[in-house]
């Protein structure tokens, strides 16, 4: 379903900016951070994992939990 838009235009007659209702920019606004997001774990896929059980006892040995 396209979502409502209006445009603004200059003198010439050129589109400048666009009108959509608040919820389509907070979905587009939504979806842009979820491939944000999704593009930075593909980039970090090949770092090296460390076990939970290693991240605990470093967390432990340096008294923070």
């Amino acid at each position: 379903m396209p979502m409502p838009t209006q445009y603004i235009t200059n003198e010439n007659g050129d589109k400048i900016s666009v009108i959509l209702p608040i919820a389509d920019y907070h979905a587009l606004l939504q979806t842009l951070e979820d491939l944000e997001d999704l593009a930075l774990v593909k980039e970090r896929e090949p770092e090296a994992s460390i076990p939970l059980a290693e991240v605990v006892e470093n967390l432990k040995r340096h008294g923070k939990i």
